[in-house]
């Protein structure tokens, strides 16, 4: 397998405090990686060293083959890096397909003309379509997280970064939206994902990885990084 994003030594502090602290990892083309840590692990931050919302203070981001470390966030998302957030970011006024067609047009840099198809697609694979002209303010919150994923999904992305897109719903609505990623794993798009329900990354990640105090813990096989010691300790809290 062939690494589509490399991280080496990458780190992020805000004055004496250190979010990010050397983290080196790579996922292959095709790969789904699930990252686990306890609040405050710098998970987030490390996505948004990834998609260029913040710049590393040291360290380098490989994607396809060519080093981004410097590369600003509008440029990565057109290289191929796609990404949800926690909190839903839907531009309210505007209807659930203008928000894919803004992501589309300015995050692929397609034309209208090539836009329109992909959106159409994107909300159909993504539960949305009959809700295509509804106002996104609007949207309960299982449609809102499925809008998250709709719009980094209009950016063409060749890997997609998902930040607790499962969190705040209920078991039956984190079965529908696992259902829809397990699709999009299924089309080969490589993923990153974030996630504090367990058995929701369970069933799609390849392999898991876990973060503590911006360090990488454990990181391997699914149920072995679990099965961990000092992951049942730090993130379970439980005594092995």
């Amino acid at each position: 397998m062939t690494a589509l994003l490399s991280i080496a030594g990458v780190s992020k502090r805000y004055g004496a405090l250190k979010v990010t602290d050397d983290v080196t990892l790579s996922v292959d083309t095709g790969e789904t990686l699930g990252i686990l840590g306890p609040n405050g692990a710098g998970k987030t931050t490390l996505f948004n060293l990834i998609s260029g919302d913040v710049r590393a203070d040291r360290g380098t981001i490989t994607f396809a083959g060519s080093d981004i470390s410097a590369v600003p966030a509008y440029r990565r998302c057109r290289a191929g890096i796609g990404r949800s957030y926690q909190v839903p970011q839907p531009y309210g006024a505007m209807t659930v397909f203008e928000n894919c067609l803004v992501a589309a047009t300015f995050g692929a840099e397609l034309s209208e003309h090539e836009a329109y198809p992909l959106c159409v697609d994107v909300l159909d694979k993504t539960g949305l379509l009959k809700k295509a002209n509804e106002l996104a303010g609007g949207l309960p919150l299982l449609d809102r997280k499925r809008l998250e994923l709709a719009r980094a999904l209009s950016t063409r992305p060749q890997l997609l970064l998902l930040d607790e897109i499962a969190g705040g719903l209920t078991e039956h609505e984190a079965a529908v939206l696992v259902g829809e990623i397990k699709a999009i794993k299924a089309q080969g798009v490589t993923m990153i994902w974030i996630e504090h329900v367990v058995h929701a990354l369970l069933a799609v990640a390849d392999r898991l990885l876990v973060l503590n105090f911006g360090a990488v813990l454990a990181e391997g096989k699914p149920l072995d990084v679990l099965e961990n010691p000092e992951v049942k300790r730090v993130y379970m809290g439980l005594e092995a």
